[in-house]
């Protein structure tokens, strides 16, 4: 195939940017879509010009380092992570916008890498539990309803991509703050800290600048790890159950 890429071009944080137009020739549709970067730089690299700067690490979806804004869409046009991509999504002849996260927590680094920290962040606010070291306890020492555990596994997929911050109109991170706050909420080791822990991660969510949530959606939508949109439903009652109780040490 031959594609027409629009890629979102900046040197700097203080860059205003803009965006590049790149012919990509004879693109195989078994490619991932970083695979394509990939043949983009080594042409950009032997004409000279500066390659195309992008986040990735594992590339088997799984640490949520890879994405990017394809065609207005976080991750672009299917439900996974970018790095699980491939070109049989596009066709002969496509135009592909490629843009970085849009929010103002996630500020551009370069092109189209963005500075994450904030998630980090907030789970250094509360998304741990505090436990004495030692010997591992011997198996099943502490019963936990599947039902429960089932939902604190699913809580727990989340990759940290930014997804639903970029997805979000509001540009919230409320889906991955609930999705760390429900993983650790469901268990039985999370239960000492459960109400001190959801208010300093919310707080710090909003220090940090992201939106408020007004449960559009979005979020659940684009997440590659189907993280459920109930999972802030939890975040709220736990919030206002520790709000109510004083449990903010």
């Amino acid at each position: 195939m031959n594609i027409t890429l629009r890629v979102w071009r900046q040197k700097g944080p203080d860059d205003k940017g803009r965006m590049v137009t790149y012919q990509v020739e004879d693109v195989s549709p078994d490619m991932s879509f970083l695979e394509m970067l990939d043949v983009l730089n080594e042409k950009l690299q032997l004409e000279g010009e500066e390659p195309v700067a992008f986040d990735h690490d594992c590339r088997e979806g799984i640490c949520g380092a890879c994405g990017v804004v394809i065609d207005g869409e976080a991750h672009g046009p299917e439900t996974t992570t970018t790095c699980q991509l491939h070109m049989r999504s596009f066709k002969d002849g496509d135009t592909i916008t490629v843009e970085p996260w849009r929010a103002k927590a996630f500020p551009v680094i370069k092109d189209l890498v963005v500075d994450r920290g904030a998630f980090d962040r907030i789970i250094q606010a509360g998304g741990y539990i505090s436990a004495p070291t030692g010997t591992a306890p011997d198996a099943h020492a502490m019963p936990v309803p599947k039902a429960d555990a089932d939902r604190a596994f699913d809580a727990a997929t989340c990759i940290g991509c930014g997804a639903c911050v970029a997805a979000c109109p509001n540009a919230s991170g409320m889906l991955f703050t609930a999705a760390k706050v429900t993983h650790l909420g469901m268990l039985p080791q999370g239960q000492p800290e459960r109400q001190a822990r959801v208010i300093k991660m919310v707080n710090q969510h909003d220090e940090e600048d992201f939106g408020g949530c007004t449960n559009i959606g979005e979020c659940a939508a684009v997440c590659p790890k189907g993280i459920p949109l109930d999972t802030i439903s939890q975040l709220n009652r736990d919030l206002l159950g520790a709000l109510a109780s004083g449990r903010a040490e």
